[in-house]
């Protein structure tokens, strides 16, 4: 069978993940986790009880969007999405995911600790503070980046980089931190482009639980039930 993506909402980072494998253009299907129920079943599929986790073809799992973006990447390498391992290319587009992964991912996790918690709450407002002095700094970086680029990691074509940017700097809007347009125009501008991609409007619908048109070859959604029996032991 083929693989299976475990993507979370509301608005979670795996939509760089269905993206990319709308890209790649190789069969595959998804598994719907509601991150706010937390479902005790999917503690079998990732420990941590985190999203993305993919379902190998051989029961056995991945999990982290850096690892599943790049074994996305190199499920076909004539895709360019990523490159082969020990090239420059590879090196440039590694750091790119680093960072998205690790410094500007994180920035946003006191405000969406903060979105969980009730309003009147007085550490909300300090939490989104300190979400949007790091995610500012993030911002920034990205911003001064794409000075003089078409694609994030710098080269000729979109890579799983542009993927995985396109579903976490939209958080910086979803939380009401930025105002992207104004502040930080590359990066909207950039975020724009990716908008009018049919993989990136297919992952909005899939999300958004709406009738989605792949542009890949998506063969539908599986229950977490279901793939149980599929888990290595």
């Amino acid at each position: 069978m083929e693989p299976v993506l475990f993507y979370g909402i509301p608005h979670g980072c795996s939509f760089g993940s269905i993206v990319a494998l709308e890209w790649l253009g190789q069969p595959y299907r998804l598994s719907r986790i509601d991150m706010l129920a937390s479902p005790a079943p999917y503690g079998r599929v990732n420990a941590s009880r985190e999203t993305p986790t993919l379902l190998l073809e051989d029961g056995e799992t991945l999990s982290e969007s850096f690892a599943i973006l790049q074994h996305i990447a190199a499920r076909d390498l004539d895709r360019k999405l990523g490159f082969p391992q020990g090239t420059r290319a590879h090196d440039r587009l590694n750091r790119t995911l680093a960072y998205l992964h690790t410094s500007f991912h994180s920035a946003f996790a006191p405000a969406w600790i903060a979105y969980k918690l009730a309003e009147g709450d007085p550490a909300k407002a300090v939490l989104r503070d300190i979400a949007h002095d790091k995610a500012a700094k993030g911002y920034a970086h990205l911003e001064a980046l794409l000075a003089g680029r078409d694609w994030l990691d710098g080269g000729d074509g979109r890579t799983v980089a542009d993927a995985y940017l396109v579903g976490i700097a939209r958080w910086g809007e979803d939380l009401s931190l930025f105002e992207l347009a104004r502040e930080y125009p590359r990066v909207h501008a950039h975020l724009q482009k990716l908008e009018a991609d049919p993989a990136v409007i297919f992952a909005h619908a899939i999300e958004d639980g709406l009738p989605a048109t792949t542009s890949g070859r998506f063969l539908g959604h599986v229950s977490l039930e279901e793939l149980v029996p599929r888990l290595a032991a």
